[in-house]
């Protein structure tokens, strides 16, 4: 793999609800997927896909369209079924196992998913009454906002609404598993820390959480632990960190089309000067201390320029999910 490690590291067993229900080992992956395999008419959709996710933690699948995720996700949930490979959810098969682990696995319902004529709050507490100990609808439904649209009717709520209430579902019946579909999608940006704050609260009580987003900042918030997909392989896994722990640049804008040699000329031996995008120029190559950036001034001084918003950029999970998968639209 080009970055990061094989597998997460283990956290220590909670001690939460979702400990305290477990039947199988507490030491092992909520998650374990290894060389999936699925093909659909003549088409590879994965190939040797392999990641785990630790229990406590929530792992960020990330990948472009069509890069195998939904189909992991559905492989996980047990319904959909690989050509070959092996998938463990809590220690069990989900193809085979669906009854024992229907009560232990949240997941967010999506379109379809829920009775659309009935109130807001009337379908969360229909799937609270599903489970023998779930949360309390009233505390769940106010940390995530719903009284503001407890009454209506499920098939006219917004985007964002049904967002909410559908996390709310996915986690009302004290899952030891979640799978999260692009949780924020759709929310303003208060609803959206709100969100990111229910699933952290549901990480510290012990609930592994497996993340799909194409919201780089809300993996880069969220993750402990990416599993970047493309073609239906793993290209790299690691914490949010280690993947974009490369060395620091130093970026400025001027004039587009100044004369980027000469600026590695003046700079020390390895540096590379780039312009990504005109008029944006990145120093790579050497440290990016006050001798490279006072360089870059006189250099901009001598070309009549004044660089603007000069300094150090590290990279983000972004540039290292475009760097992985390419920019190209698909």
């Amino acid at each position: 793999m080009p970055a990061g490690r094989p597998a997460p590291p283990t956290p220590p067993a909670a001690t939460g609800p979702a400990a305290r229900r477990r039947g199988d080992d507490p030491g092992g992956a909520a998650v374990l997927v290894q060389d999936l395999r699925l093909a659909y008419q003549g088409t590879t959709v994965l190939d040797g896909l392999t990641f785990s996710a630790a229990r406590g933690r929530v792992t960020a699948l990330l990948g472009p369209n069509g890069a195998g995720k939904t189909t992991t996700v559905a492989i996980c949930e047990g319904l959909r079924r690989a050509d070959s490979g092996t998938v463990r959810v809590l220690g069990l098969d989900p193809a085979r196992d669906t009854t024992a682990l229907r009560p232990r696995v949240g997941v967010m319902l999506q379109d379809g998913g829920l009775p659309t004529g009935v109130g807001a709050l009337e379908a969360l507490r229909h799937v609270a009454g599903l489970h023998t100990d779930p949360l309390d609808v009233g505390a769940l439904a106010d940390r995530l906002g719903l009284r503001s649209f407890a009454r209506t009717r499920v098939r006219r709520l917004s985007g964002g609404q049904r967002q909410r209430l559908a996390l709310a579902c996915a986690l009302v019946g004290r899952p030891e598993l979640v799978f999260l579909d692009e949780p924020s999608a759709g929310l303003d940006p208060q609803a959206r820390l709100a969100v990111w704050d229910v699933v952290r609260e549901a990480r510290a009580a012990g609930v592994a959480v497996v993340l799909t987003t194409h919201l780089m900042e809300e993996a880069e918030r969220l993750a402990d632990d990416v599993v970047v997909v493309d073609h239906g392989r793993t290209v790299a896994t690691g914490t949010p960190a280690e993947l974009t722990g490369g060395p620091a640049v130093l970026t400025f804008t001027a004039r587009p089309g100044l004369p980027r040699a000469t600026l590695e000329l003046a700079l020390p031996t390895g540096a590379e000067v780039g312009e990504p995008e005109p008029g944006r120029y990145v120093v790579a190559g050497v440290p990016a201390d006050p001798q490279v950036a006072a360089t870059v001034s006189a250099w901009c001084a001598g070309h009549d320029e004044l660089p603007q918003g000069l300094g150090v950029q590290r990279r983000t999970l972004e540039d290292v999910f475009l760097d992985l998968t390419g920019r190209h639209l698909r």
